[in-house]
């Protein structure tokens, strides 16, 4: 048995990443579908080894046994019924050594029923010999917990619990949803998780199989508000869906992961992968989820000094500029003077600049306060944020405001880029913590995330304060205007408000939030947050939508983006690409209008570049 931190301490404290697909792998060997897949373990542990090995690689931090079918009753058509203690021995030996000392190893038992039978009198005794033969034999060669999986008969699933918690098995147990009710609009995972979470034999609950990642995200919702217990979810790499009148199979690791990232940010304290996912999903899997807040570690900025030492004098105020006094916009917000912002993304060559010049005058002679540039936008490469800013406040006069983002720096470059900016008259700043390199065009690149947002936000706090991260002076302190995000339709809603409230705590100045959808789901929030003692000015931002397709996109590979089906159905109806357009316009215009009354402005999202569609719905 491992020394390592116990399973359950583990997972308590931060989520964890399974493996992905033993039978899948196995296949993609080019081993036929009538051979017995446990009994590998016996006749080539060396193929078994090098597919754990492989998960360890991708970064998995529990991997499963090759025992899915070894039970007795499983067994017996292959004529192997006498080996089930030989072939569960041997899986967790063969795991246990490719495991090392720091990923847990966990023993997979599948039914010993099919998934059209039911637990019952006439084979209960049956079914109850085979568990305790398979799972004495797991216990006993040393796992770090036990995975009941793919169970479709909850009574079955409960006997198994049974049997592995009375051999003192840490239990994971797992469901599989049937994708029928699941596509009939039924909810049989609220009675699971309900059976569940009222089982002390049961550590840990879980969803895998049946359903691909997209398939699974609500059922795991209903799970999450029904147990108090750790929840997994498990998907398969993914299934068909209807695109644009084509069926397409969603099965790739950026569409695995992206939900992957989703489920933790549910409130899941695990995924992994079931039918289709390899070591390629689960790498992709890791490296998002590595740097989420709530998983990865950062490093902590303490909060600035209100004095500093001078040896002459002693304790001396750091006198730190007002909020009005830091740019012509912190003044308005300062204020409460309505501001607009266009988001336009910096160009990706130089050839770009002069359209993108020529864009920023327009919105400058349109009214608009300041340009919103995204740093690396969904991990994507394009003219440095930086660069672009100071060109644009050169060439044009007019205000900006860049994002800072704390994927792709370590603290002392971010710290550098801070000063530095604001010595090149970088005065209004958008703190965000960044997509994750997986995202974009450059998956294997690596991200840093020194800080999230909450940290690199005290960090400039602190500089505004006339200190560094080190806690040395800064003379004269930097004056820039701190902004941050906000989500108002955040899947794990008290969470992003925590991490607002955080923000604000770290000396946050305003907020602007991710594009918005629905007038009534921002209200919510700005109801929800306005009761802080320190409020903020909170910008709504507005995208008008171009197509179903963009609005499609936008619902389902945009982080932090939901589009209610309500617009859907509206973008759904529109004929012809002008139509699109203006039903797109109409939408952003109804919901600025909504909001109105409750926000300190609106930025607007230029969709495809084009300014003229962002600058009809401030009109």
């Amino acid at each position: 048995m491992s020394k390592k931190t116990p399973f359950l301490e583990r997972i308590g404290r931060r989520p964890v990443v399974f493996d992905g697909a033993m039978g899948t792998m196995i296949y993609q060997r080019g081993v036929f579908l009538n051979v017995c897949y446990d009994e590998l373990c016996l006749t080539k542990p060396d193929l078994i080894s090098a597919i754990h090995r492989e998960y360890v690689e991708a970064g998995a931090e529990v991997i499963e046994t090759n025992t899915f079918g070894a039970n007795r009753m499983k067994l017996t058509p292959y004529g192997l019924g006498d080996k089930v203690a030989d072939m569960n021995r041997a899986a967790v030996r063969l795991a246990r050594a490719e495991a090392g000392e720091s990923v847990y190893v966990c023993g997979s038992a599948g039914p010993c029923l099919l998934p059209a039978e039911r637990l019952g009198a006439g084979n209960e005794r049956a079914v109850k010999d085979a568990f305790r033969e398979q799972l004495s034999a797991i216990a006993e060669a040393g796992v770090d917990l036990v995975a009941l999986e793919t169970f479709s008969d909850l009574a079955e699933l409960q006997l198994a619990a049974s049997i592995a918690r009375g051999l003192g098995l840490v239990t994971f147990a797992s469901y599989m949803i049937d994708p029928e009710s699941a596509s009939r609009g039924q909810r049989p995972e609220e009675h699971v998780a309900q059976v569940l979470d009222k089982d002390t034999n049961i550590d840990v609950i879980g969803l895998n199989c049946g359903l691909g990642p997209g398939s699974m995200f609500h059922p795991l919702q209903h799970v999450l508000a029904r147990t108090s217990k750790p929840v997994v979810a498990m998907p398969n790499a993914g299934g068909p869906s209807e695109v644009g009148g084509r069926m397409l199979y969603l099965n790739s690791p950026e569409y695995f992961t992206e939900f992957a990232r989703r489920f933790i940010e549910l409130g899941a304290r695990g995924v992994g992968g079931c039918c289709g996912t390899t070591p390629a999903h689960i790498r992709m899997a890791v490296r998002a989820i590595s740097t989420m807040s709530g998983v990865k570690e950062y490093v902590a900025v303490a909060a600035a000094r209100r004095e500093e030492k001078d040896a002459k004098k002693g304790a001396v105020a750091v006198e730190a500029v007002p909020m009005a006094k830091k740019s012509a916009f912190a003044a308005k917000l300062a204020a409460g003077t309505r501001v607009t912002s266009v988001e336009m993304l910096p160009p990706r060559t130089v050839g770009g600049l002069p359209k993108f010049l020529a864009n920023v005058k327009l919105c400058r002679d349109r009214g608009v306060d300041v340009i919103n540039l995204p740093d690396g936008p969904r991990a994507s490469t394009r003219i440095s944020v930086m660069v672009t800013a100071m060109t644009l406040q050169r060439e044009t006069g007019m205000e900006c405001v860049p994002h800072y983002c704390c994927r792709d720096r370590n603290l002392i470059g971010m710290q550098a880029d801070l000063l530095g900016g604001w010595a090149a008259g970088l005065k209004n700043w958008l703190i965000i913590t960044g997509d994750p390199p997986k995202l974009g065009d450059y998956p294997d690149a690596t991200g840093v995330f020194d800080l999230d947002a909450i940290g690199l936000t005290r960090l400039a706090h602190n500089l505004n304060h006339g200190f560094d991260a080190a806690g040395l002076p800064v003379d004269p302190p930097t004056a820039m205007l701190i902004g941050v995000g906000a989500n108002p339709v955040a899947v794990e809603m008290e969470r992003e408000i925590s991490r607002y409230f955080a923000k604000i705590e770290a000396g946050a100045e305003y907020a602007i939030t991710q594009p918005v959808f629905e007038a009534a789901a921002l209200l919510r929030f700005l109801d929800r947050v306005e009761k802080h003692h320190s409020r903020i000015p909170v910008i709504a931002g507005l995208y008008p939508l171009i197509s179903y397709r963009n609005a499609e996109f936008m619902s389902q590979h945009v982080p932090g983006v939901s589009v209610p089906d309500g617009i859907l159905k509206r973008m759904a109806g529109c004929t012809t690409k002008e139509d699109g357009i203006k039903t797109g316009i109409a939408i952003a215009r109804e919901i600025r209008d909504q909001v109105a009354a409750r926000v300190a402005g609106f930025q607007v999202s230029a969709p495809m570049g084009n300014v003229e569609t962002a600058l009809a719905v401030l009109a």
